[in-house]
């Protein structure tokens, strides 16, 4: 593997420093009046220790706690990779960045995120194999700067005061204030980092001033953050794998009896395609035979890809604080982020084995020579008539984030306390160019894939110069009529195709709160009652070509081809790729291609109505985007009444809460009917809980501490899933997906008990032991079921389906779930033990195992169940850190492990489940301190390059993505005045 040479790169990283000190001075001078009451601030990696482990100690909850002491001090980059070295929380990745977090075996739609006290949604756009874009209640954290936020608190346990919808826990992210740093502040912080794949060099940079006034009862606050990251997604997938008698079975050697019916007596399907049929020989006939089982698998899109990712992150916060009087505090948060990102996908693909006779897919392809493992996976094979695609799709994403929190702390009396606060968490996702554009090859002969040496990456052998413009790979487009009527297709051929899908979502949440305390017996009983109210708003839209094949007619007379073609070059960088894999191809040029084909003109080019030349766009009576385009109401009503108590029992000091929640939901769901070209269709549901929790905190010892949680939870079903309308896809894989409105939520009891003992500054061992009952899930049933016995109408199909094409046909239900158990294990202790040359050390390690039992349903028609994990649950996981600070310096290596987990389950096509296998990630951190005011800091992200590594099928664990995104390292500086 080719080492980076870092020397050369240093030079790369410019930093600035002093960007704001006229107006951070000028700010100084105004209150240059040093305050009576001086505040001392500890800092360094072990403050940020101790404030967090305090934290946890005091709260009445099972939480975990990761503080900052000082702007852009977080240990990470990224707000779900510092969530990672919490116990029971892991990570899924998109573009090798954290994007959302699982906690205790639950996926991000069980997790509710507060920010400021508020519940926010932010959503963004990923790659189709990390989830595509987010249009469910699950949180991307990507989208936020780690450099706006201070604390990250995660609730494991529940109590009445916390806001209702989480099976997993309650995520608290908090701004900085002026009040939690008094007088003035300022830090300015520029860092550099450089992708190893990628090479190239992105700036970092961040800014915080703050100041109080008056004596300390009015302040104000600034903090703002921009990054840019540029980085490439390399790799091999295939979109899932599928077995012999898929998509219409191979096709025959001569002699024996085709599988399709279309087969001529010499050629695979019509005489007008030329593929010829194999001559029938023993060897052909075997070779048939073999790859026709229903127990052997061939993956339905092999390819190698690189994504190109190219993304601007800016992020604002702004706080105002004011305390007219002794017990009352008004604060006025403001949070702006934006993420603007491109990306580009680029794949050298084989399409035939995912495609039907009607596409020119799989029954035009023979077997030549092939070679399977006892278990079904694919070792060697060689086709022929086998069609090859290169693929490039472009996407401009943009995700927007805004809030305003008002909280208002009141002080009654010295016994009688309010807290009220009011806010608005708007996120609006757009993604306004996805546009995909190909060049084919049709029905080449001599393709192979040999995975006999690697199957993550196989070797690839293709029949002609991939990255020649004057080879087979051109454009298939459909011939213009001048009689009759214009086809939209080739029959029984995949035609090139120009896809242009802009779309996007809005989410927003209005909420206010309001809670009274009062103080019933000194010190011992605080009784609370409070209600929410949140309305929250959410809406997806999508538009398609009316064109739903997709199809095109030839470029304008005297337009080469190769005026609209460019290449990929230089792929597979340190990758140690099998010899022989095309590091060049030729791809699409998709500015030359839409300055042709004015491909952006909403409109009719040329030909009739819906054909190759008509460009315009639909959404609600399009079939393959109707489904996208649905809105979801919900209004929240909640109160809660509450007691906090401190007791004695037997001498020992116990504390905690006990309460109900009560909460009633109403939901209006919005969807289109394929009816009449679209039909819009509205239901309404409503539910009600009872939602009792109480925990106690008992000290055994004054270092060692019992407690105990339980409560009633619930959380509200996917957005997806409530859709009362439905969508079909009739490109790609054939498709019909309907919702449920009418689904109940997701239920469950949950128990836990953790072990505290605190036994050293810094030091803490912990056992937690957790039990969820969900006695309420939601899964998702698809069939396999020709689209002519769906009972759709056939005019939603195009003009070459027969109605005989299987579609897999998904919809949600309620079914009974099943139990999850597990348990934590929580290490962290400073060495001070140790002689002089290592008190300085210290280490974090935590391990986490989980098991489920959750029944899935196999087909709405049939009793049987299968009995296995909750999607998205590792059953393993582990972190360790070992750092050190001496106050000057300070340095941590942390290592982050993640098992195997599955994503779905039954598996399409055939497959029993489809997953993720297992990751380590290790990063580095460095810091110096200069001085007072200057620091400087190393970095080391991915350092071992971790590849994303998806699979299908338990006993075979085919490989479906496996992509890396190279190590990261970022230099930097920080000043603070």
């Amino acid at each position: 593997m080719r080492k980076t040479n870092l020397k050369q790169n240093i030079g790369r990283f410019a930093f600035t420093s002093t960007v704001l000190a006229m107006a951070i001075s000028s700010a100084y001078a105004q209150d240059a009046k040093k305050n009576d009451e001086q505040l001392v601030v500890v800092t360094g990696l072990r403050a940020s220790l101790e404030s967090a482990l305090n934290k946890k100690r005091d709260d009445n909850g099972i939480v975990d706690v990761i503080k900052s002491e000082d702007m852009g001090k977080f240990p990470d980059t990224n707000l779900a990779e510092s969530l990672q070295r919490i116990p029971g929380v892991v990570i899924d990745r998109d573009a090798g960045e954290g994007r959302s977090i699982t906690v205790r075996g639950l996926g991000q739609d069980f997790t509710r995120v507060r920010i400021n006290g508020i519940e926010g949604l932010a959503t963004t756009g990923g790659t189709d194999s990390s989830g595509g874009a987010n249009r469910s209640r699950g949180f991307d954290f990507n989208v936020f700067p780690s450099e706006l936020f201070n604390s990250l608190t995660v609730r494991k346990s529940a109590s009445a005061d916390v806001d209702e919808g989480s099976l997993g826990a309650t995520v608290d992210l908090q701004t900085m204030r002026p009040f939690d740093l008094r007088g003035f502040n300022a830090t300015v912080m520029a860092k550099g980092r450089y992708n190893d794949l990628s090479q190239k060099t992105d700036p970092r940079v961040g800014f915080l001033i703050s100041n109080t006034f008056a004596n300390n009862t009015f302040g104000a606050l600034l903090s703002g953050a921009y990054s840019k990251r540029r980085v490439y997604e390399e790799g091999f997938s295939t979109v899932r794998w599928d077995n012999g008698p898929s998509s219409g079975g191979w096709c025959s050697p001569v002699g024996v009896t085709p599988a399709n019916p279309a087969t001529t007596a010499t050629t695979c399907g019509p005489t007008a395609q030329g593929a010829a049929r194999l001559p029938g020989t023993a060897e052909n006939i075997a070779a048939y035979n073999l790859a026709s089982s229903a127990n052997n698998f061939v993956p339905r899109l092999p390819r190698y890809g690189r994504l190109t990712h190219d993304q601007d992150r800016l992020g604002l916060t702004a706080s105002l604080q004011y305390k007219p009087q002794r017990g009352t505090t008004l604060s006025l948060d403001l949070l702006y982020s934006k993420l603007d990102a491109t990306r580009q996908e680029d794949f050298l693909e084989a399409i035939s084995f995912s495609r039907s006779a009607s596409q020119g897919g799989k029954p035009q392809t023979s077997v030549v020579k092939t070679e399977y493992a006892p278990n079904g996976a694919l070792l060697y094979g060689m086709y022929n008539g086998v069609d090859i695609r290169a693929e490039s799709r472009f996407d401009q994403l943009s995700t927007t984030f805004t809030q305003p929190t008002l909280t208002l702390d009141h002080q009654f009396s010295d016994t009688f306390r309010m807290n009220a606060r009011v806010g608005r968490a708007t996120s609006k996702f757009a993604n306004p160019i996805q546009t995909t554009t190909t060049l084919d090859a049709l029905n080449v002969n001599g393709y192979a894939l040999d995975f006999r040496a690697n199957d993550r990456m196989p070797t690839i052998t293709y029949p002609f110069d991939a990255a020649s413009a004057t080879g087979p790979m051109t454009l298939v487009s459909v011939p213009q009529v001048t009689t009759g009527t214009q086809p939209t297709t080739v029959t029984n051929t995949s035609t090139s195709e120009i896809r242009i899908r802009p779309q996007g979502a809005n989410n927003r949440n209005d909420v206010a709160h309001v809670d009274f305390s009062w103080d019933a017996i000194e010190d011992k009983l605080t009784l609370r009652a409070g209600a929410d109210y949140k309305k929250y708003t959410f809406d997806s839209y999508e538009s398609r070509r009316v064109n739903q094949n997709d199809t095109i007619f030839a470029p304008n007379a005297g337009t080469s081809i190769a005026s609209l073609t460019t290449q990929l070059t230089g792929f597979g960088r340190g990758q140690n790729l099998p010899a022989g894999t095309p590091t060049s191809w030729l791809i699409p040029d998709l500015n030359a291609i839409a300055k042709a084909y004015d491909i952006y003109c909403n409109c009719l080019k040329s030909g009739p109505a819906g054909g190759p030349g008509d460009f315009t766009l639909s959404s609600i009576t399009n079939g393959n985007a109707r489904g996208n385009n649905r809105a979801v109401t919900e209004n929240d009503k909640s109160a809660f009444l509450m007691g906090d108590f401190t007791n004695n029992i037997f001498g020992f000091p116990v504390r905690g809460n006990f309460g109900v929640r009560y909460v009633q939901t109403e939901q209006i769901a919005t969807g289109y009917q394929a009816n009449a070209g679209g039909t819009a269709v509205t239901v309404r549901n409503s539910y009600n809980d009872v939602l009792p929790s109480l925990n106690i905190a008992l000290n055994l010892s004054k270092d060692f501490i019992a407690r105990f949680a339980a409560a009633k939870v619930m959380a509200r079903p996917q957005l997806g899933n409530l859709n009362p309308g439905g969508t079909i896809s009739t490109t790609g894989t054939l498709s019909v997906t309907s919702g449920n409105p009418l689904l109940e939520p997701f239920r469950a009891d949950t128990f836990d008990s953790n072990f505290e003992w605190y036994f050293g500054k810094n030091a803490f061992l912990g056992l937690g032991l957790f039990q969820k009952n969900i006695n309420t899930y939601i899964q998702s049933i698809r069939t396999n079921v020709a689209f002519k016995d769906t009972g759709l109408p056939m005019s939603l199909l195009p003009s070459n389906f027969t109605g005989e094409e299987v579609f897999q046909v998904t919809a949600p239900i309620n079914t009974k779930g099943g139990k999850l158990r597990g348990f934590e294990l929580n290490y962290q202790q400073p060495f001070t033990f140790l002689p002089a040359w290592g008190k300085n050390f210290g280490t974090l390690l935590n391990y986490t195992y989980v098991n489920s039992k959750i029944e899935y349903v196999v087909s709405p028609t049939s009793a049987v169940t299968i009995t296995d994990d909750l999607l998205n649950l590792s059953p393993k996981s582990w972190n360790a850190t070992l750092y050190y600070d001496d106050g000057a310096f300070s340095a941590r290596v942390s290592a982050s492990k993640r098992s195997a987990f599955l994503t779905r389950v039954p598996g399409q096509n055939n497959n029993d489940v489809e997953g993720k296998n297992g990751t380590v990630n290790v990063d580095l951190s460095m810091t110096y301190k200069l001085n007072d005011k200057w620091e400087f800091s190393f970095e080391g992200t991915n350092l071992t390059n971790q590849a994303n590594d998806q699979f299908i099928s338990r006993a075979r664990n085919s490989v479906v993505v496996n992509n890396v995104t190279g190590r990261e390292f970022l230099l930097g500086v920080r000043y603070k005045f």
